[in-house]
């Protein structure tokens, strides 16, 4: 059997000889995460002159950290952004723990045990919408990372990373899309209450209805808040109350414009003219609408993935200063119908 070498281990992580002499030699110019890599790679691969540091070096203990989301029957957008954070984790040699909390406060509700009990190593807040449970959480003393937040709780008030998709200059140009293509009369549909992100949609809005001139008509927009699971009811309510339609409606959420397209294709004899939707997410769970209206693609494998690496980086490095991170969605533009 050949003598295994530094190259045979360098070629194996596909990094230089030299990292990997360094790696031996605790010199500077290597990762924590690639040193531990090259050491576990080296033992692997059976390589004979292992530092005797790394010979005596106890197995690192597997961490948890705690995903706290109020929908078990989330969407294929959550799913998406929880599976791929999931897996960064796992590569990490850190289990993912699941706890859920209601959507809605009710007295009496505290948080579950394993959250106060310090038994968690970090915590990943996703899709908790309720600003009781959000404080409650947000008073937590684990290392935390936020995905969106609610307007009534500010970023500087958070006690933890807030990662947020952009909102405000990508619906400011999908609005702008439809102005170009003619639209002068156009409506926002979306809880503006229910997420710090779909306020920002509804501000980008209004700014590039505003740069053009044009009103922003209230009898077009249904902003105010309600639950999530009567989104349906008063999406057909309000419709069905109006006596002008605008010629197309920025829509909060993929979620928001299925529900319009489907009232749209029932009720035709309702709707004087063509109107056009736009969305966000781009999920593609809404067959109605997917492929067939302007969208935002928020790219969910990614930021799950972006949500695990800052929960890890914030947990070795809980002294380090408080990050409010956007993540930028591109637009896309299906043929428009005339």
């Amino acid at each position: 059997m050949e003598k295994v070498t530094m190259k045979d281990i360098a070629d194996a992580l596909n990094v230089s000889r030299v990292t990997v002499s360094k790696a031996f030699n605790n010199q500077a110019g290597v990762s924590d995460t690639l040193r531990d890599m090259i050491f576990a790679k080296a033992k692997e691969l059976g390589y004979a002159k292992l530092p005797y540091q790394v010979l005596e070096q106890p197995q690192q203990a597997q961490r948890t950290v705690s995903l706290i989301v109020s929908r078990p029957d989330s969407a294929l957008f959550w799913t998406n952004i929880i599976h791929r954070m999931a897996q960064e984790l796992s590569n990490h040699n850190v289990n993912l723990l699941y706890t859920y909390v209601p959507s809605v406060y009710a007295k009496g509700f505290s948080l579950p045990s394993v959250l106060q009990s310090n038994s968690v190593d970090g915590v990943v807040v996703l899709n908790v919408y309720d600003p009781i449970i959000l404080n409650m959480v947000n008073d937590l003393p684990a290392p935390k990372v936020f995905l969106d937040s609610v307007p009534s709780i500010s970023d500087y008030h958070l006690n933890g990373d807030l990662v947020l998709i952009e909102g405000f200059r990508t619906e400011a140009r999908i609005t702008d899309i439809l102005i170009q293509n003619g639209h002068t009369e156009i409506g926002f549909l979306g809880d503006i209450d229910y997420a710090f992100t779909n306020k920002e949609r509804y501000l980008g809005y209004c700014d590039c209805m505003k740069k053009h001139d044009l009103v922003v008509r209230s009898e077009y927009c249904l902003t105010g808040s309600f639950d999530i699971f009567s989104y349906e009811k008063r999406l057909y309510s309000f419709l069905d109350e109006l006596k002008n339609w605008p010629t197309a409606f920025v829509c909060a959420s993929d979620f928001v414009a299925n529900f319009v397209q489907s009232y749209l294709d029932n009720n035709p004899h309702r709707i004087p003219h063509p109107v056009v939707l736009t969305g966000f997410d781009n999920t593609g769970e809404y067959v109605n609408v997917a492929g067939r209206i302007i969208t935002a693609n928020v790219p969910t494998g990614l930021l799950g993935k972006r949500l695990a690496l800052q929960l890890l980086f914030r947990t070795e490095h809980p002294e380090a200063s408080q990050e409010l991170t956007f993540v930028k969605p591109s637009i896309i533009i299906p043929h428009l119908k005339e």
